[in-house]
């Protein structure tokens, strides 16, 4: 997986969510909070998301195969979809029937400091990742404001773990609401309100995050301004009068299909059709570092005829 790929912030976040998930395990066992519970679960479930996207970023890195002959770029996102729905049947699902079944018994909750300690532990470890997350984050977005970010990034691991820092971070302020007014009221409905709440949370982030790896699965095309970018260079050659119909599509996060109907003047010679084919693959190779696979097919610009 490449730098842009979010490896050092799903590390970042597979080690927080590890430490945490072992300290949420304990003090569910002290105090039988089902906020505790749903967290222990949410981040175990975090955990093996994680594991996930660098099993996804590291399969994706396979030469391609005749079965196969555009590579494995894809696996990336296939990983990232994975990941929303095991986030949705057991992060959200668990907590959801969790928070009713605690609805409906009424079990006392004990030792409530145990709790409190932990879920103060784990925002300030999950701070640590989600910083990191968003830095690196950063570093590739430019100037898109975040929502942008998430819906148009052709990196699906960056988007995945600052969703899933969010929801975490969020998830852990919802379970020490519904922890501390327990202990405040001594009402244990409200630690049954607390994990009903992280539920609805992560099925909310899982949606979000099924529908733009979907995206990606389906086959996304370069952004506008990409797009742009390789036609200007095509057009920018004296052997191409316009560029008639292109078409792009993502292998991957950092390859891209370029497949364009290029216009040349009627009187060339096939020698130097070919050699304007040739230095606008360059051309577009310059602009566009990501285009590996191009095609490009000569045609008569009939509309100027």
């Amino acid at each position: 997986m490449s730098a842009s790929g979010g490896t050092k912030a799903i590390i970042a976040a597979l080690a927080a969510n590890l430490a945490i998930a072992v300290a949420k395990f304990v003090a569910f066992l002290f105090t039988a909070s089902s906020s505790m519970l749903a967290e222990s679960i949410h981040s175990v479930a975090d955990s093996g998301n994680q594991a996930l996207l660098l099993i996804g970023g590291k399969r994706a890195q396979r030469e391609r195969t005749k079965e196969h002959p555009f590579g494995y770029g894809r696996e990336r996102y296939f990983y990232a979809f994975v990941v929303a729905v095991v986030l949705f049947t057991i992060g959200s699902a668990f907590s959801i029937y969790e928070g009713i079944h605690k609805l409906s018994s009424h079990e006392p909750l004990n030792n409530l400091g145990w709790a409190v300690g932990v879920l103060v532990f784990a925002i300030i470890a999950e701070s640590f990742s989600f910083r990191t997350a968003i830095k690196e984050s950063n570093a590739v977005r430019g100037n898109q404001g975040w929502v942008a970010f998430i819906r148009r990034s052709k990196s699906p691991e960056l988007p995945v773990i600052v969703l899933e820092d969010l929801g975490a971070l969020l998830g852990l302020i919802f379970a020490l609401f519904g922890v501390s007014m327990a202990a405040i009221t001594g009402n244990p409905v409200w630690d049954a309100i607390g994990t009903l709440m992280i539920g609805v949370l992560l099925g909310i982030i899982a949606i979000v995050l099924a529908i733009e790896t979907k995206s990606l699965l389906l086959g996304e095309g370069a952004a506008p301004e990409v797009e742009e970018q390789i036609r200007a260079a095509l057009e920018n050659a004296p052997e191409v009068t316009r560029v008639i119909h292109m078409r792009t599509l993502h292998l991957g996060p950092e390859e891209l299909l370029v497949a364009a109907k290029i216009a040349v003047a009627h009187d060339d010679t096939a020698a130097e059709v070919a050699r304007g084919i040739d230095e606008a693959e360059q051309r577009i190779r310059a602009a566009v570092p990501i285009a590996r696979v191009i095609y490009l097919e000569p045609d008569l610009d009939r509309a100027a005829v």
